[in-house]
């Protein structure tokens, strides 16, 4: 990938606009009311005050009323408007990003490789080690799809089902698969929030990931140490029978492990430290290769010609509609136009950012913060705890990383740490913890769909809860935080 520090708009040349004549008292007002609105929006008009972008709506809003801020502190139009300008041109790459993941997601769909992960996976159950293998599954089909919602809602009912039948409490079905679900959600390059987090920090998207390794891996091994624990002292019945949905997908695709050469292609150009847009470009390609060859009559149910179905994937919703429901919205993607939302919310974001930057507010309040956080941990648990509230109050996991990416940024670069340590700490404590809040969209489509209460699932989401500690145990030893470079830290 294409580094965004050696972007123009990266954080090399990147600057945040001093403005003596703003006190911090103004420099809060755009984002108290922003949080304000958000709020309102969620707990009065069922996140539909302004339609299905209302998010994107209160972000220009508040951006709206950043410039009534400024223009009351002598900042011109001019200022705001190049400072907005830059932090577009910063997320153009992001962005690009974005679309090949939507077209990965629809032609690894209709290629059969998430179906093949899917038929796997699905496999490997045993009653003795069923919560482990929960985990297992779950995160295997979240990374092939980059959702964890995708995963709970298709093999996470399934297992839900299975574990029960099994005399399995439901919490700790629940809790499993979500931790794997979320495990999947973080470390997917098909996953929007793992690209929304390195496109606010300053970073790019295989640098977040692979930095990202050092805090998430001891938690899932954690994660999967306690759950083999609870299995070998709990007694379980039943069988756990899911040859039902073997059939299904073995019946509407044609499944064999030469599928897996279309991800390992792209892993092994992940590897060779190949540009993103380059190896994810090669991934939808040699998917779409790959289905004209064994996937051809599900291409027929798409459309009369196979490479119309191909191109329909990579651009547009894809739905494969099989005999057993809980498999059909498993197999169905968006595409690139599945981005458009989260695009619109980062490009939104950007504009709010922007102008909270020409106008001199973003200093302020990084000034305010790092006087408080005077500490190397006290920025990391600034930046966790601003993580964790904004889920609890905004709602929202994509806003719980766009907001403190934007707002911490600047205070990162000021104590010499890399972007990638913002970047792993939203994720750590912005993504995984909006699963555990009852009204956050997240907790309420989770316990929705898995039909066990957050209340239920909170201790046994062990992956969910243990990462901000993990994050911030790190931090606190000084142990893998990367510095910036000297002439970084100079400039």
């Amino acid at each position: 990938m294409q580094n965004l520090s050696t972007n123009p708009a990266g954080p090399e040349n990147e600057h945040i606009v001093e403005n003596k004549e703003l006190n911090i008292w103004e420099a809060l007002i755009p984002v108290v009311l922003l949080m304000m609105m958000l709020a309102y929006n969620i707990f009065y008009a069922d996140g539909e005050w302004f339609g299905e972008y209302s998010n994107q709506i209160i972000l220009l809003l508040g951006g709206a009323i950043s410039a009534v801020v400024g223009f009351f502190n002598k900042t011109s139009i001019k200022t705001m408007g190049l400072e907005v300008l830059e932090n577009l041109k910063s997320v153009l790459v992001p962005i690009m990003i974005l679309f090949l993941v939507g077209a990965l997601a629809g032609t690894w769909l209709v290629s059969g490789v998430i179906p093949a992960m899917v038929y796997y996976g699905l496999q490997v159950l045993n009653p003795s080690i069923f919560l482990p293998a929960s985990v297992v599954i779950a995160a295997i089909i979240s990374v092939a799809t980059g959702s964890s919602w995708t995963t709970s809602a298709t093999v996470g009912i399934a297992l839900v089902g299975i574990g029960t039948a099994l005399g399995i409490y439901p919490g700790m079905i629940a809790g499993a698969v979500i931790s794997g679900a979320y495990f999947g959600d973080k470390m997917s390059p098909l996953s929007d929030t793992t690209n929304l987090a390195p496109a606010m920090a300053g970073t790019d998207l295989f640098t977040h990931i692979k930095y990202m390794t050092i805090t998430t891996v001891p938690t899932i091994l954690i994660t999967l140490t306690v759950f083999a624990v609870i299995s070998l002292n709990i007694e379980t019945s039943g069988s756990a029978d899911v040859s039902a949905l073997l059939v299904t997908i073995d019946d509407t695709f044609n499944i064999n492990p030469y599928l897996f050469i279309v991800p390992g292609v792209v892993i092994a150009l992940i590897l060779l430290k190949t540009k993103p847009l380059i190896a994810l470009g090669s991934g939808v390609a040699l998917a779409g290769v790959f289905a004209l060859f064994f996937q051809t009559e599900v291409l027929k149910t798409l459309s009369d010609s196979n490479v119309t179905a191909i191109f329909n994937a990579i651009f547009t919703d894809t739905a494969i509609v099989t005999e057993n429901e809980k498999l059909n919205d498993l197999f169905s993607a968006g595409g690139m136009q599945g981005m458009i939302w989260t695009i619109l919310l980062i490009c939104c974001a950007m504009v709010f950012g922007g102008i909270m930057d020409g106008i001199g507010a973003l200093a302020r309040i990084t000034k305010s913060l790092l006087s408080i956080a005077s500490s190397v941990f006290g920025l990391f648990a600034s930046t966790v705890m601003s993580c964790i509230g904004l889920n609890a109050i905004a709602s929202d996991q994509y806003l719980a990383i766009v907001i403190p990416g934007k707002m911490f940024k600047k205070a990162f670069q000021d104590k010499g740490l890399a972007p990638e340590n913002l970047s792993r700490t939203l994720e750590d404590s912005g993504t995984v913890t909006s699963v555990l809040i009852p009204w956050n969209t997240c907790g309420a489509y989770q316990s929705g769909v898995l039909g066990v209460g957050v209340a239920e699932y909170f201790v046994y989401a062990i992956f969910n809860w243990l990462s901000p500690f993990t994050t911030l145990f790190f931090a606190a030893l000084h142990l893998k935080i990367r510095q910036l470079k000297t002439s970084k830290v100079a400039g």
